[in-house]
């Protein structure tokens, strides 16, 4: 069993560093392997519509997006971590994940996923509750804690001092192992995964 752990902050041992860190200890606890994919202060190009990666399962642009996709079935778990900016996560992040589940095309589904925010004072619910919305479109179980996923800090030391957001930190990673220990053992015993129906899509215009 294996975690991605992506840190979209620009800061790449910041205060969201620190909170997916403490999720990471706890799964490695667990025997559960963790990959912490920082996207780095380099401008991520977003989503242009241009329908490629329907052809070739790739985005047109080549950067960790692909490199990700091309791994995708290592990993039974994604955690997406986000400073919160103007009550939003990071641009760099959302540019990344518009493309990297666009170009999935179901691929997700099955995989727990779970988000984690850091901000100094607000905003950290709004930020947390945009995140989430890339997991409950793809088929993708979410992984709770005592309290929604959230430090707060402005330096990573500040962090360290919010003992109730790193025992959430600490709760969603016991979660999360649990989770993952319960669906290999539904494998073995022969559970399937669901079987979904063609998908429906319509633009509420009539004819």
């Amino acid at each position: 069993m294996k975690a991605l752990l992506i840190n979209g902050s620009p800061n790449e041992q910041g205060c969201t560093f620190t909170a997916l860190h403490e999720v990471a200890r706890i799964l490695q606890s667990h025997q559960i392997e963790t990959e912490l994919l920082y996207l780095g202060k380099k401008p991520i190009p977003g989503c242009i519509a241009c329908g490629a990666c329907a052809e070739t399962g790739k985005c047109v642009f080549h950067d960790q997006v692909n490199m990700i996709l091309e791994r995708l079935e290592e990993f039974d778990a994604i955690v997406v971590g986000s400073p919160v900016y103007y009550a939003g996560p990071s641009g760099q992040l959302t540019a990344f994940l518009d493309r990297l589940f666009f170009c999935s095309e179901g691929r997700m589904a099955g995989k727990l996923g779970a988000s984690v925010v850091s901000c100094r004072r607000g905003g950290a619910s709004a930020a947390f509750d945009r995140l989430n919305k890339y997991f409950t479109i793809s088929n993708m179980p979410i992984v709770s804690s005592q309290y929604w996923n959230q430090v707060h800090g402005f330096t990573p030391e500040d962090v360290r001092k919010d003992e109730e957001g790193l025992q959430t930190m600490r709760t969603l990673g016991e979660n999360m192992a649990w989770l993952l220990k319960c669906i290999e053992a539904g494998k073995k015993s022969g559970v399937s995964a669901p079987k979904y129906e063609l998908r429906i899509q319509t633009n509420f215009i009539s004819d």
